[in-house]
């Protein structure tokens, strides 16, 4: 990656491709240092989990990619305005329990400096009728 490369739509496939990859090395060279994951659900109000690091966002992908190995994101849409950006998607998984994923979400990203300072993370929430 390219040392503050500007936030362009091309820039966004990167990383979904890394995601998609599973490559957490990858994933993680996209941040910033002190970069930020506020993720879909979790404890913490109001924004679900929050992650900040590299570390604590590689310790939590290399987990959900050994619950989820089959787990890829597609149908992606983007949209980049300066150092914001939006991608709209489709995850797809095979849990080693549970249900199968098949969820419609958004990633609402921040960048300074070519890196991702924030990632924040919204799906659909599915449940029996």
């Amino acid at each position: 990656m390219a040392t503050n490369p500007p936030l362009t739509v091309e820039l966004l496939n990167e990383i979904c491709e890394a995601f998609n990859r599973q490559d957490v090395d990858a994933i993680v060279s996209y941040f910033a240092e002190d970069g930020e994951w506020l993720m879909a659900r979790g404890p913490e109000a109001p924004w679900g989990r929050r992650l900040v690091g590299r570390q604590a966002i590689a310790d939590v992908l290399r987990a959900r990619y050994k619950v989820i190995p089959d787990m890829r994101w597609v149908d992606l849409r983007h949209w980049v305005a300066g150092e914001q950006g939006v991608s709209e998607w489709r995850v797809l998984g095979t849990p080693a329990s549970g249900p199968p994923v098949d969820w419609l979400g958004c990633d609402l990203w921040a960048f300074r400096g070519g890196r991702i300072v924030t990632k924040n993370t919204y799906w659909k929430l599915v449940e029996p009728a």
